[in-house]
Protein backbone atom coordinates (compact mmCIF):
# COMPACT_ATOMS: atom_id res chain seq x y z
CA UNK A 1 0.00 0.00 0.00
CA UNK A 2 1.40 3.56 -0.72
CA UNK A 3 -0.47 7.34 -0.52
CA UNK A 4 0.42 10.10 -2.20
CA UNK A 5 -1.15 13.40 -0.41
CA UNK A 6 -2.33 16.08 -3.47
CA UNK A 7 -3.49 18.71 -1.15
CA UNK A 8 -5.91 19.15 1.14
CA UNK A 9 -8.20 16.21 2.02
CA UNK A 10 -7.19 14.62 -1.55
CA UNK A 11 -4.97 11.47 -1.23
CA UNK A 12 -4.28 9.06 -3.91
CA UNK A 13 -4.17 5.49 -2.44
CA UNK A 14 -3.02 2.35 -3.90
CA UNK A 15 -3.66 -0.87 -2.70
CA UNK A 16 -4.37 -4.20 -3.79
CA UNK A 17 -3.79 -3.12 -7.37
CA UNK A 18 -6.81 -0.42 -6.84
CA UNK A 19 -6.25 3.15 -6.68
CA UNK A 20 -8.31 5.38 -5.14
CA UNK A 21 -8.83 8.81 -4.76
CA UNK A 22 -9.92 11.10 -2.13
CA UNK A 23 -11.91 13.89 -2.04
CA UNK A 24 -10.93 15.69 -5.37
CA UNK A 25 -9.53 19.00 -4.94
CA UNK A 26 -7.77 20.11 -8.44
CA UNK A 27 -8.54 24.05 -8.71
CA UNK A 28 -5.86 26.88 -9.12
CA UNK A 29 -5.41 29.06 -5.76
CA UNK A 30 -6.81 32.19 -5.07
CA UNK A 31 -10.60 31.88 -5.13
CA UNK A 32 -12.65 32.76 -2.59
CA UNK A 33 -15.75 29.68 -2.07
CA UNK A 34 -19.14 30.18 -0.72
CA UNK A 35 -19.52 27.37 2.05
CA UNK A 36 -22.98 28.51 2.87
CA UNK A 37 -24.78 30.93 5.53
CA UNK A 38 -22.70 33.97 4.69
CA UNK A 39 -19.32 31.69 5.37
CA UNK A 40 -16.52 31.86 2.86
CA UNK A 41 -12.71 30.65 2.42
CA UNK A 42 -10.26 31.32 0.44
CA UNK A 43 -7.78 28.64 -1.64
CA UNK A 44 -4.52 29.53 -0.68
CA UNK A 45 -2.59 26.37 -2.51
CA UNK A 46 -2.93 24.27 -5.60
CA UNK A 47 -2.25 20.99 -6.48
CA UNK A 48 0.89 18.90 -6.20
CA UNK A 49 0.06 16.77 -9.14
CA UNK A 50 -2.68 18.17 -11.63
CA UNK A 51 -5.59 15.74 -11.90
CA UNK A 52 -4.04 15.07 -15.88
CA UNK A 53 -1.16 13.01 -14.16
CA UNK A 54 -3.43 10.53 -11.99
CA UNK A 55 -3.43 7.58 -14.62
CA UNK A 56 -6.37 4.87 -13.88
CA UNK A 57 -8.57 6.00 -11.02
CA UNK A 58 -10.79 2.81 -10.22
CA UNK A 59 -12.95 5.17 -7.41
CA UNK A 60 -13.38 8.15 -5.58
CA UNK A 61 -14.33 8.26 -2.04
CA UNK A 62 -15.92 11.43 -0.99
CA UNK A 63 -16.33 12.25 2.03
CA UNK A 64 -19.37 14.63 1.16
CA UNK A 65 -20.12 16.70 -1.75
CA UNK A 66 -21.15 20.55 -0.68
CA UNK A 67 -18.12 22.05 0.66
CA UNK A 68 -15.74 23.55 -2.64
CA UNK A 69 -12.67 22.32 -0.35
CA UNK A 70 -13.38 18.84 -0.46
CA UNK A 71 -14.46 18.39 -4.22
CA UNK A 72 -14.07 21.90 -6.10
CA UNK A 73 -15.04 22.77 -9.72
CA UNK A 74 -12.15 20.55 -11.08
CA UNK A 75 -12.67 17.74 -9.19
CA UNK A 76 -16.64 17.61 -9.79
CA UNK A 77 -15.32 17.20 -13.69
CA UNK A 78 -13.05 14.52 -12.88
CA UNK A 79 -15.78 12.32 -11.35
CA UNK A 80 -17.53 11.06 -14.50
CA UNK A 81 -14.19 9.65 -15.62
CA UNK A 82 -13.81 6.95 -12.74
CA UNK A 83 -16.36 3.45 -12.56
CA UNK A 84 -17.68 5.00 -9.08
CA UNK A 85 -17.76 7.73 -6.75
CA UNK A 86 -18.86 6.39 -3.26
CA UNK A 87 -20.27 8.94 -1.05
CA UNK A 88 -23.20 10.09 1.81
CA UNK A 89 -26.60 8.66 0.31
CA UNK A 90 -27.76 12.48 0.41
CA UNK A 91 -24.56 13.56 -2.03
CA UNK A 92 -25.02 10.60 -4.40
CA UNK A 93 -28.43 11.80 -5.03
CA UNK A 94 -27.45 15.34 -5.53
CA UNK A 95 -24.23 13.66 -7.75
CA UNK A 96 -26.23 11.21 -9.41
CA UNK A 97 -24.08 9.29 -12.43
CA UNK A 98 -22.16 6.70 -11.20
CA UNK A 99 -22.48 7.99 -7.31
CA UNK A 100 -23.25 5.24 -5.02
CA UNK A 101 -24.20 6.24 -1.83
CA UNK A 102 -23.11 4.62 1.64
CA UNK A 103 -24.55 4.88 5.21
CA UNK A 104 -22.21 4.69 8.12
CA UNK A 105 -21.13 1.09 8.03
CA UNK A 106 -22.18 0.07 4.92
CA UNK A 107 -19.56 -1.72 3.00
CA UNK A 108 -18.80 -1.49 -1.24
CA UNK A 109 -15.95 -3.68 -3.12
CA UNK A 110 -13.37 -1.99 -5.38
CA UNK A 111 -11.73 -4.87 -7.12
CA UNK A 112 -10.46 -6.87 -4.52
CA UNK A 113 -10.82 -3.79 -1.62
CA UNK A 114 -13.20 -3.54 0.89
CA UNK A 115 -14.42 0.13 1.32
CA UNK A 116 -16.52 0.32 4.59
CA UNK A 117 -18.36 3.91 5.24
CA UNK A 118 -17.65 5.29 8.42
CA UNK A 119 -19.43 7.91 10.87
CA UNK A 120 -18.45 11.84 10.86
CA UNK A 121 -19.81 14.81 12.08
CA UNK A 122 -18.92 18.09 10.31
CA UNK A 123 -19.66 20.80 13.10
CA UNK A 124 -21.48 20.51 16.51
CA UNK A 125 -24.71 19.04 17.76
CA UNK A 126 -27.20 19.73 15.79
CA UNK A 127 -25.64 21.15 13.12
CA UNK A 128 -26.05 18.22 10.40
CA UNK A 129 -29.29 20.29 9.06
CA UNK A 130 -26.73 23.46 8.10
CA UNK A 131 -23.76 21.44 7.66
CA UNK A 132 -24.70 18.36 5.63
CA UNK A 133 -23.69 14.91 5.60
CA UNK A 134 -20.45 13.63 5.58
CA UNK A 135 -18.70 10.05 6.27
CA UNK A 136 -15.11 8.97 6.47
CA UNK A 137 -14.13 5.67 4.97
CA UNK A 138 -12.42 2.39 6.21
CA UNK A 139 -10.11 0.60 3.48
CA UNK A 140 -9.06 -3.00 3.98
CA UNK A 141 -6.39 -4.69 1.60
CA UNK A 142 -7.16 -8.27 0.76
CA UNK A 143 -6.48 -10.87 2.92
CA UNK A 144 -5.95 -8.07 5.88
CA UNK A 145 -7.03 -8.03 9.31
CA UNK A 146 -6.57 -4.02 9.75
CA UNK A 147 -7.48 -1.46 7.90
CA UNK A 148 -6.64 2.40 6.70
CA UNK A 149 -8.93 4.89 7.89
CA UNK A 150 -9.83 8.49 6.36
CA UNK A 151 -11.81 10.43 9.22
CA UNK A 152 -13.14 12.41 6.79
CA UNK A 153 -13.96 15.99 7.90
CA UNK A 154 -15.26 15.82 11.36
CA UNK A 155 -15.62 16.93 14.96
CA UNK A 156 -14.58 14.54 17.78
CA UNK A 157 -17.49 12.60 18.92
CA UNK A 158 -19.11 9.06 19.34
CA UNK A 159 -19.57 8.03 16.04
CA UNK A 160 -15.79 8.41 15.56
CA UNK A 161 -14.93 6.93 18.37
CA UNK A 162 -16.80 3.50 17.67
CA UNK A 163 -14.37 3.33 14.63
CA UNK A 164 -12.10 1.55 17.22
CA UNK A 165 -14.26 -0.42 18.55
CA UNK A 166 -15.26 -1.60 14.84
CA UNK A 167 -12.26 -2.60 13.31
CA UNK A 168 -8.17 -2.95 14.11
CA UNK A 169 -6.55 0.35 12.64
CA UNK A 170 -3.41 0.48 11.31
CA UNK A 171 -3.06 3.85 9.55
CA UNK A 172 -5.37 6.79 9.96
CA UNK A 173 -5.71 9.45 7.47
CA UNK A 174 -6.64 12.34 9.60
CA UNK A 175 -8.37 15.27 8.93
CA UNK A 176 -7.30 18.33 11.08
CA UNK A 177 -7.13 22.07 10.69
CA UNK A 178 -9.72 23.73 13.45
CA UNK A 179 -11.74 24.97 10.77
CA UNK A 180 -14.30 27.69 11.96
CA UNK A 181 -15.61 31.03 10.43
CA UNK A 182 -15.43 34.65 11.72
CA UNK A 183 -19.14 34.76 11.26
CA UNK A 184 -20.02 31.76 13.54
CA UNK A 185 -17.20 32.30 16.39
CA UNK A 186 -15.54 29.54 18.65
CA UNK A 187 -17.57 26.97 16.83
CA UNK A 188 -15.20 24.30 15.31
CA UNK A 189 -16.00 22.08 12.16
CA UNK A 190 -13.31 19.47 12.42
CA UNK A 191 -10.69 18.83 14.86
CA UNK A 192 -8.03 20.42 16.37
CA UNK A 193 -4.88 18.83 17.56
CA UNK A 194 -6.06 18.21 20.94
CA UNK A 195 -9.36 16.69 19.31
CA UNK A 196 -7.25 14.58 17.15
CA UNK A 197 -4.90 13.44 19.98
CA UNK A 198 -7.52 12.45 22.50
CA UNK A 199 -9.01 10.24 19.20
CA UNK A 200 -5.82 8.40 18.13
CA UNK A 201 -5.07 7.70 21.79
CA UNK A 202 -8.20 5.22 21.77
CA UNK A 203 -7.51 3.94 18.32
CA UNK A 204 -3.97 3.52 19.07
CA UNK A 205 -3.10 2.95 15.15
CA UNK A 206 0.29 2.20 13.81
CA UNK A 207 0.43 5.39 11.49
CA UNK A 208 -1.57 8.75 11.58
CA UNK A 209 -1.28 10.71 8.83
CA UNK A 210 -2.12 14.21 8.92
CA UNK A 211 -3.99 16.20 5.93
CA UNK A 212 -6.66 18.73 5.37
CA UNK A 213 -5.12 21.38 7.90
CA UNK A 214 -3.36 23.67 4.94
CA UNK A 215 -4.56 25.35 1.83
CA UNK A 216 -7.52 27.06 2.85
CA UNK A 217 -8.28 30.41 4.85
CA UNK A 218 -10.68 28.94 6.91
CA UNK A 219 -7.83 26.65 8.63
CA UNK A 220 -7.00 27.97 12.48
CA UNK A 221 -4.60 24.96 13.20
CA UNK A 222 -1.47 24.39 11.06
CA UNK A 223 1.08 21.90 10.73
CA UNK A 224 2.88 23.91 14.02
CA UNK A 225 -0.14 23.28 16.46
CA UNK A 226 -1.19 19.87 15.38
CA UNK A 227 2.03 18.69 15.96
CA UNK A 228 2.01 19.89 19.95
CA UNK A 229 -0.66 18.25 20.74
CA UNK A 230 0.79 14.61 19.77
CA UNK A 231 4.09 13.20 21.13
CA UNK A 232 7.17 13.65 19.44
CA UNK A 233 7.46 11.49 16.67
CA UNK A 234 3.74 10.57 16.58
CA UNK A 235 2.67 11.92 13.35
CA UNK A 236 3.79 10.70 9.31
CA UNK A 237 3.73 14.27 7.44
CA UNK A 238 3.81 13.45 3.76
CA UNK A 239 5.44 15.53 1.13
CA UNK A 240 2.73 16.41 -1.07
CA UNK A 241 3.22 14.71 -4.68
CA UNK A 242 5.47 11.75 -3.41
CA UNK A 243 4.14 8.56 -2.91
CA UNK A 244 4.82 6.89 0.43
CA UNK A 245 4.53 3.61 1.39
CA UNK A 246 2.36 2.54 4.45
Amino acid sequence: MKITHIGGPTTLIEVGGVRLLTDPTFDSPGRRYSFGLGTSSVKTAGPAVPASSLGRIDAVLLSHDHHSDNLDDSGRELLPSVPVVLTTVSGAARLGGNARGLAPWATATVGDVEVTATPARHGPPLSRPLVGDAIGFTVRPPGSSSVLWMTGDTVLFSGVREVADRFEIDTVVLHVGKVQFGLTGPIKYTMNGADAARLMDSVKPRRIVPVHYEGWSHFREGRAGVEAAFPADTLTWLTPGVPHPL
